[in-house]
């Protein structure tokens, strides 16, 4: 890449505010977002509806800084990559300076403004959120490690962590449940992407699993992967925060989950090639719903109980 990735291409148009909201990774900041309501909505206690908006606003404005410099960092890598070439850094919209400084400003204001709407140990754990996906995920193991994914993944899974540290102030079992959960799902999920997206990474020069190790391996270990996390999913069930409804909802899913990565153990390369990686697109895309789904049934169980319309606890609950 030539001097001109710093900056924005002369030939280029001028970046719209849509380009500024793509810097921000708006579909990871809706999970973000939507995680993190759901651990502040399951905490054992309430805050004023104001502060848990404004705590959900400022958990988004961390994710949209972590992606912009996310984006910073990694544009060389996007250069390179299919589904990232148009992201507005490479697409020459939006210089690479600007997206540093939007980042860093947006990351200031998110922790502060947390610390004073929340309380400082929610705002530290959204601090140490965006250091792990900036430093230790992005600028360290996304090009080292075909692990990088597995470790890398803890920052997606801290925001049901830091809306439960709104409420509480601290951390619980619940919270590191719902944490777990996130990080047990996050490497079959990429993974899955990995195995249809292989050339990308391979082009880029991300040591993904498959481009390390063969798809091979990388089957076998999304099934592994996939079975560590139905007890965690179902095991929430017996918990404060879950109920019947949840524990029912969740091993159906989570049986489909493993089912789904079972069936994608047995496929050979052939196969997949031979129909250009469908099961695999579809197991990624089932694997988005199943996030959403396992948290939203906390959700449902989290409203049941602030209605007084919770069915009766299950035993270990207690």
């Amino acid at each position: 890449m030539s001097d001109t990735s710093w900056t924005t291409r002369a030939d280029a148009p001028e970046a719209q505010f849509g380009d500024y909201v793509t810097l921000l990774k708006p579909r990871v900041m809706r999970l973000v977002v939507f995680t993190a309501l759901v651990g502040l909505a399951a905490a054992p206690m309430a805050v004023h509806p104001v502060i848990a908006f404004a705590s959900l606003v400022c958990i988004a404005v961390g994710a949209g800084a972590s992606g912009a410099l996310n984006m910073w960092y990694d544009w060389d890598i996007d250069a390179r990559m299919r589904r990232t070439a148009r992201r507005p850094i490479p697409a020459g919209l939006v210089a690479r300076e600007e997206a540093l400084g939007i980042g860093l400003t947006l990351s200031v204001f998110s922790v502060v403004m947390l610390a004073l709407f929340a309380n400082p140990f929610a705002a530290a754990l959204l601090a140490f959120t965006i250091f792990f996906y900036v430093v230790i995920y992005s600028m360290w193991l996304k090009r080292a490690t075909p692990q990088n994914i597995v470790i890398g993944g803890a920052a997606g899974a801290f925001p049901p962590m830091i809306g439960w540290a709104v409420v509480t102030g601290g951390v619980a079992v619940e919270s590191v449940l719902m944490f777990l959960v996130i990080f047990l799902w996050t490497p079959p999920h990429f993974w899955a992407l990995a195995l249809f997206r292989n050339d990308d990474y391979a082009r880029a020069g991300v040591p993904m699993l498959p481009v390390v190790a063969g798809a091979r391996s990388t089957r076998v270990q999304i099934l592994v992967y996939a079975l560590l996390l139905m007890p965690v999913a179902v095991g929430i069930g017996f918990t404060g925060i879950g109920g019947p409804i949840y524990l029912a909802g969740a091993t159906v899913l989570s049986v489909m989950f493993a089912r789904g990565a079972w069936i994608l153990w047995r496929r050979d390369e052939a196969a997949a090639e031979a129909d250009a990686h469908l099961v695999e697109k579809r197991f990624f895309g089932f694997s988005i719903l199943y996030l959403f789904l396992i948290f939203g049934l906390i959700l449902v169980e989290a409203v049941l109980a602030a209605a007084g319309l919770a069915l009766p606890a299950l035993p270990l609950a207690h």
